[in-house]
């Protein structure tokens, strides 16, 4: 069925030029005369995209954009004036609009625009980014409407399909996992298998075995053959996350797999040639990286055709609310609970925090509170020794109640590697060293406390 579009504008013209126009190019069309209108008919037709003019009398497309936004309808809005100024613009992206188009209109322009955000909204509707209809919540889904993740998503809509090599970056715990997955799941290989491996996780002897794999015999405890990561993944995606702790022996092999698509299993000589897409992540400065000799410069080129940079979650803080409501609903499912959300002033201290540990600290502190909760809702005694005293982190545990001495012990240290870790960049080597512990024992206690998964 051809995708419906909603044109909202209070200039009968302009409605009938758009509607000609339109449905010349294969949609189906639906006008409005004002924003309230307009807003009525996006919420009986659910329409595919809406083009919404900025300046109309009683309600302009701003506020016609800030109760979309308001409402969490996931449908793209293009915004149309012929009073463009760059505050209007800003102002436009962070309330979540997916485009901004100029009167007198350039209809190649507006059509190609318009083809982006159709094609955004059917692969965020593949992924399960809005069901209405699921009785399940689904937890490999981005959430988000800033203007920051809206790019993201147009980024991902536009070289889903490509077999590009890309590269995503952030802090840890922003989500670079999901961005990964929505890439392969919107692409020709999604019927293919998504492979993952994180390069920090495995021991660097035995890394490379587990991307290449290995032949009987090749060395002490390889008692039978075994296909690698690449092998796995051979007509779908492999990601490789964490990509910047791979030893350079490693990269070199890497390198070769990315230039002629071969290789050969450790202890092996036949060599194997796959059809893989790579998609890699890493939160460190690989720039930095290849000054200090670390990481091959020629491998970063290689991997880094398209490059998806991830905001810190401090730095879209808007789409919180929406986060939470997100992992709580999932978490009740998981647990068996019913919460309907936090307390206003639970809400100002979350909200207020800068969540060093991302998306990721966020879902800890929110499961954490959905299974310590005795009621609907969820307050600031809920929350971790974080967040209370006005959201200072608190530096004594005077006066704790209805807090179980393991349950302390585990938050202070939480704490004290949270510190650590924002002191090094969240570099781990460099967080080991300060709290004198070696990096798996500093990695086994992140995953132990939720700092990582």
């Amino acid at each position: 069925m051809a995708k419906l579009v909603l044109v909202v504008d209070d200039e009968q013209s302009v409605r009938e030029a758009l509607s000609d126009i339109l449905g010349d190019s294969g949609y189906r069309v639906e006008c409005a005369s004002n924003g309230r209108e307009g807003l009525d008919l996006i919420e009986r037709l659910n329409p595919d995209a809406v083009l919404l003019d900025i300046r109309m009398p009683e309600m302009d497309g701003i506020k016609a954009l800030e109760i979309i936004n308001q409402r969490g309808q996931d449908v793209p809005v293009i915004l149309i004036t012929a009073y463009g100024t760059t505050q209007t613009t800003i102002e436009a992206m962070k309330l979540g609009a997916f485009d901004y188009v100029m009167k007198p209109l350039k209809i190649n322009e507006l059509l190609g625009t318009l083809k982006k955000a159709v094609e955004v909204r059917e692969m965020l509707q593949k992924a399960g980014h809005h069901n209405n209809k699921a009785n399940r919540v689904d937890k490999d889904i981005m959430i988000g409407q800033s203007a920051a993740m809206q790019n993201i998503y147009k980024t991902i809509g536009r070289i889903a399909n490509s077999n590009a090599t890309v590269m995503i970056r952030g802090e840890s715990g922003t989500g670079k996992e999901l961005v990964a997955r929505a890439i392969h799941f919107n692409s020709v290989r999604k019927n293919k298998n998504f492979v993952k491996i994180n390069c920090a996780s495995i021991p660097e002897n035995l890394l490379e075995s587990e991307l290449f794999g290995h032949e009987k015999g090749s060395f002490t405890g390889a008692v039978a053959s075994k296909q690698g990561k690449f092998e796995l993944a051979h007509l779908g995606t492999i990601f490789l996350d964490e990509i910047g702790e791979m030893s350079l022996s490693t990269q070199a092999k890497l390198l070769r797999v990315l230039q002629e698509r071969e290789f050969e299993r450790v202890g092996g000589t036949e060599t194997i040639r796959v059809d893989v897409r790579i998609v890699a992540a890493t939160n460190k400065d690989l720039e930095r990286s290849i000054d200090e000799g670390t990481f091959r410069e020629d491998l970063f080129y290689r991997i880094n055709v398209v490059d998806i940079v991830l905001p810190p979650l401090r730095d879209r803080k808007e789409d919180i609310p929406a986060l939470i409501d997100h992992i709580i609903k999932t978490c009740c499912l998981e647990h068996g609970k019913t919460i309907t959300g936090f307390s206003d002033e639970a809400m100002k201290l979350l909200e207020a925090y800068d969540w060093p540990g991302n998306i990721r600290e966020l879902k800890n502190v929110c499961e954490r509170a959905v299974l310590m909760s005795n009621g609907p809702l969820l307050t600031v005694s809920d929350l971790p020794l974080s967040f209370r005293k006005d959201g200072r982190r608190v530096e004594w545990l005077g006066e704790i109640q209805g807090d179980s001495l393991k349950e302390i012990v585990a938050e202070v240290e939480r704490e004290v590697i949270l510190k650590a870790l924002e002191e090094n960049n969240w570099n781990r080597s460099a967080t080991a060293q300060a709290l004198k512990v070696n990096r798996s024992s500093l990695y086994a206690k992140m995953k132990e406390l939720g700092i990582i998964e």
